[in-house]
C-alpha cells in the first residue's frame, strides 16, 4: 500500500511542482503531537478508573514510547524536545520556589531542622550505599547521592492540586521538598567540582565550576524576578497582563541560564524564591499558572519517561536500584519522624516522611548536566539514579497521593457521570 501511494504521490508531482517529496516517515513534531495526546488520554483513563495519579499515566505514555521500549521517539527526536521539557520543568520549579517563604522559616527553626535532617540522612545513606554496596568511586557516589537526596518538587506540587489538598501535611510536605530541593542545587554544584578533581585533577574548574553554577542561577534569578515585579506592579491587580509579565520574565531567565551553561532548574527555582523574598507588596503573590501546571506536567513527564534509560535495565542494575530507593525512603523518613516533635504530632510527621519520597524529573535532569561534563565515564555511573528515577515516577506520586489522603486534607473523587 505504502509502495502504491508513493508512486500516485509522484505522479502527482509531475503536475503539481509544489508537492515535496514523498515523506519516509511522520515528521517528529506529528510524532511529539500524537506521545503527548496519547499522555493525556492515559493519564486522565488512569485517574478516573484506578484512581493513579495522572502523572504516572503521562510517564507511562513515554516510557512506552520512547527508545527503551517500542522506539517510536528515537534520541535525535528527544533531543528536539528536551529544551521543551527543561522549560517546562524550570517553571514548576519557579512555582516551587515560590512556595519558600524565606521570612516564615527563619521563625520556623524546627521546620529548617527537619529539612536539614531529612537531606543530611538520605545524601550519606545514599552516598554510603553507592560506595560500599555497588563500587562506585568517591565522586560518582556523591553525585548519585545529589541526584537522588532530593524530592521531586514538581510531582509533589501537582499531586497536591490534583488532589486539592490542603493543611498541615500538605504544607509541610511542600516546604520540604522546596527546602530539600534548594540544599540539593547547593551540594549538585559542590559536586560538579568533585568530578572536575576526581576525572581531571583539574582543580581550577573544580573551584570556578561551582561558583559559576550558584552564582549564575542566583544572579540570573534576582534579575529576572526584579524585573518581574517591576513590570507587574504597573499592570491592573489580578489582570492577565500580570500573568504574561510572570511567564515572560521566567522564559528570558530560561533563555539566559541557557547562553550561560547555568542549569535551568536552579535558575527557575532561584527566580522563585527571590519572587516570594522582594515581593513585599504582594504583586505576584496570587498571580500563578493554575491551568498552565498540567500543560507543562504532561509535556515534562512525557518526555522525561522518554528519556527513561529501560532498555539499559538488568537484574543487578535493577536490584542496586531498588536498594538505592529503599535505603533514601529510611532515611527520609527517619529524618522526618525524628525531628520537629514540638511542630507536628508523629501520626502527622509520618505522613510528611511518606509524602516527601517522589523522585523524578529534577534527578533525570541532573543526571543530564552531569553526563555533559564526562561522557565517555557518566552513562554507566549515572545508570543507577536513572534507573532509581524511573522506578519512583510510577511509585511516587502514588505515595504522595496516599500520605495526603490518609491525612484527610484531599477533597474526594467524584464519580464520573453516567453517559
Amino acid at each position: 500500500m505504502s509502495t502504491g501511494l508513493r508512486q500516485g504521490w509522484e505522479a502527482l508531482q509531475d503536475s503539481l511542482i509544489f508537492l515535496p517529496p514523498f515523506p519516509d516517515q511522520l515528521d517528529p513534531l506529528v510524532l511529539f503531537s500524537l506521545l503527548l495526546v496519547g499522555g493525556l488520554i492515559v493519564g486522565e483513563t488512569l485517574f478516573r478508573t484506578l484512581g493513579l495519579s495522572r502523572i504516572v499515566g503521562y510517564v507511562l505514555a513515554g516510557a512506552i514510547s520512547g527508545p527503551g521500549a517500542l522506539g517510536w521517539l528515537d534520541r535525535e527526536t528527544i533531543a528536539l524536545a528536551k529544551p521543551l521539557a527543561d522549560t517546562a520543568l524550570g517553571l514548576l520549579l519557579m512555582e516551587t520556589g515560590r512556595h519558600l517563604d524565606l521570612r516564615w522559616l527563619s521563625a520556623n527553626r524546627g521546620l529548617l531542622v527537619s529539612a536539614a535532617a531529612e537531606s543530611a540522612l538520605a545524601f550519606l545513606t545514599i552516598f554510603i550505599f553507592a560506595l560500599l554496596a555497588v563500587g562506585l568511586s568517591p565522586g560518582w557516589s556523591a553525585a548519585t547521592a545529589a541526584i537522588t537526596m532530593a524530592s521531586a518538587p514538581a510531582v509533589v506540587l501537582l499531586t497536591a492540586e490534583e488532589n486539592r489538598a490542603q493543611g498541615q501535611v500538605t504544607q509541610r510536605t511542600l516546604l520540604l521538598t522546596a527546602i530539600s530541593c534548594a540544599l540539593s542545587f547547593v551540594v549538585f554544584a559542590v559536586v560538579l567540582g568533585l568530578l572536575h578533581a576526581e576525572q581531571a585533577g583539574d582543580w581550577l574548574n573544580a573551584i570556578a565550576h561551582p561558583l559559576w553554577v550558584v552564582g549564575g542561577g542566583i544572579l540570573i534569578g534576582l534579575l529576572c524576578a526584579r524585573l518581574a515585579l517591576i513590570i507587574a506592579g504597573r499592570q491592573a491587580r489580578g489582570s492577565v497582563a500580570r500573568v504574561f509579565v510572570l511567564v515572560a520574565t521566567a522564559l528570558m531567565a530560561i533563555g539566559m541560564a541557557r547562553m550561560l551553561a547555568v542549569p535551568v532548574f536552579l535558575t527557575l527555582f532561584m527566580m522563585g524564591a527571590a519572587l516570594n523574598l522582594a515581593d513585599r507588596d504582594r504583586t505576584l503573590a496570587y498571580t500563578g499558572l493554575p491551568q498552565g501546571h498540567w500543560i507543562l506536567a504532561i509535556l515534562l513527564f512525557v518526555v522525561t519517561g522518554a528519556m527513561l534509560p529501560l532498555g539499559e535495565l538488568d537484574w543487578t542494575t535493577g536490584v542496586q536500584a531498588l536498594g538505592l530507593i529503599l535505603m533514601r525512603g529510611l532515611a527520609k523518613f527517619v529524618g522526618v519522624v525524628s525531628t520537629g516533635r514540638h511542630d507536628l504530632p508523629l501520626d502527622k510527621r509520618r505522613l510528611v516522611g511518606i509524602g516527601i519520597q517522589p523522585l523524578s524529573a529534577t534527578a533525570i535532569f541532573m543526571a543530564a548536566e552531569l553526563a555533559t561534563l564526562y561522557p565517555e565515564v557518566s552513562s554507566q555511573p549515572l545508570l543507577l539514579p536513572l534507573i532509581a528515577a524511573a522506578m519512583m515516577e510510577f511509585v511516587g506520586p502514588q505515595l504522595c497521593k496516599r500520605a495526603l489522603q490518609r491525612a484527610g486534607e484531599t477533597e474526594p473523587t467524584r464519580p464520573e457521570p453516567a453517559r
